[in-house]
């Protein structure tokens, strides 16, 4: 099976605002949040595709061409069958390995990140993301957050004027 695009990642100031906007515009519903070493933030789903609103912590979790205070669209993740198939795929075709593969803390769905042609950030995984389904059906099981009742630490967001 190819893989099927599942989950989208926007950075922004506050996860909780922003979130609350997809929700009410959408009808999205909230999965989860996260708080690791990484980011935090807020999952939601329309149960075929996750979307994470992070704020990250350092410049390095976020890509340091980026950094920190960079928001918008940040990557995409795809679900596949086979990640060590898929990495020399990737590579196959001009993809250059960026992270991944590291421990896991807290309430994130970590996953491969691989560098598009581009520079745009793309990911793999073989164990998907909250509210995601891997065929495209809404409502099917979808893989569950280590912590489902974790509230993140919202204090020290930083102010962001958005326009």
């Amino acid at each position: 099976m190819p893989g099927k695009l599942r989950h989208i990642a926007i950075t922004c100031p506050d996860p909780w605002k922003e979130a609350e906007f997809y929700m009410k515009a959408f009808g999205m519903t909230k999965v989860g949040e996260t708080d690791s070493t990484l980011a935090r933030g807020v999952y939601l789903s329309d149960g075929t595709i996750n979307v994470a609103f992070l704020n990250y912590k350092t410049d390095w979790a976020a890509g340091e061409d980026r950094g920190k205070e960079f928001y918008g669209l940040h990557h995409v993740g795809f679900w596949v069958d086979d990640v060590e198939q898929s990495k020399k795929d990737l590579e196959a075709v001009g993809g250059k390995y960026m992270m991944g593969e590291v421990p896991v803390l807290g309430n994130t769905f970590y996953e491969v990140k691989y560098r598009d042609p581009l520079g745009v950030v793309v990911d793999i995984s073989d164990h998907g993301w909250g509210g995601a389904s891997k065929e495209g059906t809404p409502g099917a099981k979808a893989p569950a957050l280590r912590h489902p009742d974790m509230i993140a630490d919202r204090s020290g967001l930083p102010k962001a004027e958005v326009s």
